[in-house]
């Protein structure tokens, strides 16, 4: 089929559409009712069905007699730890720990809390949970004690699952003394807590509330797989909310297992047996998805990488990854690109290994800006595919079919809305706007599956979040626009947009100009206060490794270019270089809390901070440079 009678299909006859894929997955019992509203008014997906997801992704296939295929490959550089496991022998090790879990309890239903590090192990755990048709709440490991409290109290697990340590570049870190911090402020107790050994650091157990994942291995006995409801819960993931409090995104079972599994080939032109690596991590949705979930469920061999995509050694551990196991669709943040980018401008390194089974690199997770495409583009000889998704959605709203129907991409565009998705650009009243005007993402509904249903335990927050502000649309929070062509481009959040002298102006389009530059590995362009023109942009910049150039020269030639390209009306005045820029372990840039230590506001650090000894930095300088308001 073309993308045009994909995609039409999808948006006119949706409950055929969806009726088809979802026949491509083995139900206990196959869905009848395709679409359906709930007793919120909130539509969902294929009500009546009864499967369950991990029999989908492991036992399925290995009563089609593929067993004996890679299911698991596990790379850390950092502990210098090579693992593969086959299709029968992860059913098996799932199986085994699920009968640990319902050993200690844990039901149809029951939340069981997983904070663990980039290991199988993680992946174990989700996927035994998933077998009892329980519900994961994965949370990041070495995420602030805090901050897993917090999520504790909100999910109420029944079982905590963690290990002793998680380990990154020269450093570990240990979890348990978290862990126990997070117990003693966490009003909710489970009733254990589960604790793989990690060879790097032992922790003490507690009598009474720990178990020792390879004792209670042991003495377990295998479970069987738990058929649920399409609509019942598989998983509640928490992304940050606007209050500070933790959203929990619900996500059911039966959409998301028709999504991903179409998702594989469709988007990633993934076939079953070949090698997916998604290079982010199970704390985040993008490992959920695709790390976890949808290669299982595609019959493909996932990647697990306890690295860095630098430094862990050098700026070629991706190349090396890639070529060790013959990968053949790369998808990582485009701030990792960058980092190679910064600390191998030239490529070097990819040149020494064999990446001829590589065919494509996909980036989501941040806007991927022209410069950082066309480095890529030039320097592997790859097609590049930005495609745009959200904790929220579970994957791509927009992106590229490279199994159905490949679309020449437009450097700054996700290309085209994915089938499913009704994509508007609205302005402030909700009327849809017209090609190459910038407004509000939204989306018609009702939204495809694996959308979220509600936000775990409150739905009056789901739905004044996400369908309040435009009735009949969810709202994504992103601003950007469509071009003539249907092309979507994503210029970054819409409280991103900055008003100088009465102009609305995006500083998403400064910092593609600014991060063309020769020297700027990567950028961040932010609004600040100014007294007459109300905000003014400016450059926070890094500089690629071995590039010598004065500040004040930079500053000068970045003006004029984004004078050239925007024109006077930007008032883009001010460059400063920076060493490092705040960002989530993800690679998402803090901007909004850059806004706030510009405008002298109080701030609390987020959780998902990577680094948070950047943000006295970062302000320091700023400080320095006098753009930090005192009002």
């Amino acid at each position: 089929m073309s993308y045009h009678a994909e995609y039409t299909q999808s948006i006119e006859q949706p409950e055929v559409f969806w009726a088809e894929k979802a026949a491509e997955l083995p139900w206990f019992k196959a869905p009848q009712q395709i679409l359906s509203k709930d007793e919120n008014g909130i539509w969902r997906w294929f009500a009546d069905g009864e499967m369950n997801t991990a029999y989908m992704a492991l036992d399925y296939h290995v009563e089609q007699g593929r067993g004996d295929q890679l299911a698991v490959i596990f790379d850390s550089p950092v502990t210098d730890t090579r693992r593969k496991m086959t299709y029968l022998e992860l059913r098996d090790e799932v199986a085994l720990f699920a009968g640990v879990l319902k050993a200690q309890g844990v039901g149809k239903g029951d939340r069981v809390v997983i904070y663990m590090p980039m290991i199988p192990e993680a992946l174990v755990a989700m996927l035994a949970v998933a077998r009892l048709g329980a519900i994961h709440s994965v949370v990041f490991g070495g995420f602030a004690p805090h901050e897993l409290a917090v999520r504790i109290e909100d999910a109420e697990p029944k079982v905590v699952v963690s290990a002793s340590c998680g380990v990154e570049v020269k450093k570990v870190i240990e979890y348990k003394p978290m862990l126990d911090e997070a117990l003693r402020l966490s009003a909710h107790k489970p009733s254990a807590c589960i604790v793989l050994q990690r060879p790097q650091a032992e922790a003490a157990l507690i009598a009474g509330q720990d178990l020792d994942w390879q004792e209670a291995m042991r003495n377990a006995e295998p479970a069987d797989c738990v058929a649920v409801k399409g609509t019942d819960p598989l998983y509640v993931l928490y992304t940050s909310g606007t209050t500070g409090k933790p959203k929990g995104v619900q996500r059911d079972n039966g959409g998301h297992a028709v999504a991903l599994k179409y998702s594989m080939k469709a988007i990633y032109n993934m076939n079953p047996g070949e090698v997916f690596w998604a290079a982010s991590d199970v704390g985040w949705v993008v490992g959920h998805s695709y790390i976890v979930y949808a290669p299982l469920l595609a019959g493909c061999t996932t990647l697990v990488y306890e690295g860095k995509p630098v430094r862990t050694p050098d700026a070629g551990a991706f190349w090396r990854v890639c070529a060790d196991y013959k990968v053949k669709a790369l998808f990582a943040a485009p701030t990792a690109f960058r980092a190679i980018k910064k600390e191998d401008p030239e490529a070097l390194e990819f040149a020494k290994y064999d990446t001829s089974a590589l065919e494509t690199i996909f980036m989501a997770g941040e806007r991927l800006d022209p410069p950082t495409y066309d480095w890529t583009v030039e320097k592997t000889g790859k097609p590049v595919v930005d495609h745009w998704w959200q904790t929220e959605t579970g994957w791509a709203i927009c992106g590229n079919l490279m199994g159905i129907d490949p679309k020449t991409p437009k450097p700054g565009s996700a290309t085209l809305p994915m089938p499913g998705y009704n994509v508007q650009i609205l302005d402030a009243e909700g009327n849809p706007l017209p090609a190459g005007e910038q407004g509000s993402i939204a989306i018609k509904l009702p939204l495809p599956p694996s959308c979220l249903a509600t936000v775990w335990g409150d739905f009056e927050r789901f739905r004044t979040g996400y369908l309040s502000d435009f009735p009949g649309y969810y709202t994504s929070g992103d601003g950007g626009y469509k071009d003539e062509d249907g092309y979507v481009f994503i210029m970054g959040r819409t409280d991103d947009v900055i008003n100088v002298a009465g102009h609305r102006l995006s500083t998403g389009e400064m910092e593609e100009i600014v991060a063309a530059h020769s020297a700027v590995a990567e950028c961040a362009v932010i609004g600040v206060n100014d007294p007459l023109k109300g905000q003014a942009p400016i450059g926070l910049v890094l500089l690629k490794d071995g590039v010598n150039i004065e500040e004040e020269t930079l500053e000068k030639e970045l003006v004029a270019m984004v004078r050239k390209e925007i024109g006077p009306i930007a008032c883009f005045n001010r460059a400063i270089v920076v060493q490092r820029l705040p960002k989530t372990r993800s690679g998402k840039i803090l901007r909004k809390l850059l806004r706030q230590i510009a405008d002298g506001k109080e701030y609390s650090v987020p959780s998902t901070i990577d680094d948070p000894a950047s943000l006295a930095e970062i302000e320091g300088i700023m400080d320095q440079h006098g753009l930090v308001s005192k009002a």
